[in-house]
């Protein structure tokens, strides 16, 4: 029986694919399937929006703990808490900001990965609420990072809070149909 020779021909895995620049990553997707594991990877993201809470004021515990607790369990929704800015998806602003406070906001923005997301809970987060105008507040923590949802209320009830994260998955849904987060 006689031995045949290997074939010449390359089989290329996915992982060697990407790291080979001979190969474009467009010919190992086969068309029309790209469309279809964009919205698979954005619907990963949606089910699973791991949140930093960044609680400075009583809307962290009248609002954000009584939407996480087992009443509401924000869990449902694959929302998270974690403590680090590096894990975390989306920001929960919730309180009062002061200019001390606002550079730590900033960086804690800028250590997400992206794409990340900020939610704006209760009247001070959103708009400085009773202490707006005061000379050590930020009327509204738009004014350091943008905010993509904004949940009034003082305090927010965790109906409105979980309505908020609906809202950033829907979000979150729409740039898998326009592309990538502008």
């Amino acid at each position: 029986m006689a031995v045949s020779e290997p074939s010449q021909q390359k089989i290329y895995l996915p992982a060697e694919s990407v790291t080979d620049p001979e190969i474009p990553l467009a010919n190992l997707v086969p068309a029309g399937l790209g469309v279809h594991l964009k919205r698979l990877v954005q619907w990963g993201r949606k089910s699973s929006v791991w949140y930093l809470s960044f609680g400075i004021a009583c809307c962290a515990i009248e609002g954000l703990m009584a939407a996480g607790g087992p009443r509401f369990d924000l869990d449902r929704l694959g929302s998270f808490f974690r403590a680090t800015p590096r894990q975390a998806d989306l920001m929960i602003v919730a309180g009062n900001v002061n200019l001390k406070m606002a550079e730590v906001v900033k960086t804690l923005y800028e250590q997400m990965a992206e794409p990340r997301y900020v939610l704006a809970m209760g009247s001070c987060a959103c708009s400085g609420g009773p202490f707006r105008g005061s000379y050590n507040m930020i009327d509204g923590v738009d004014q350091i990072i943008p905010v993509d949802v904004y949940v009034p209320g003082c305090p927010p009830r965790p109906e409105a809070v979980f309505q908020g994260i609906l809202q950033i998955q829907a979000k979150i849904m729409a740039q898998a149909e326009k592309g990538a987060r502008k």
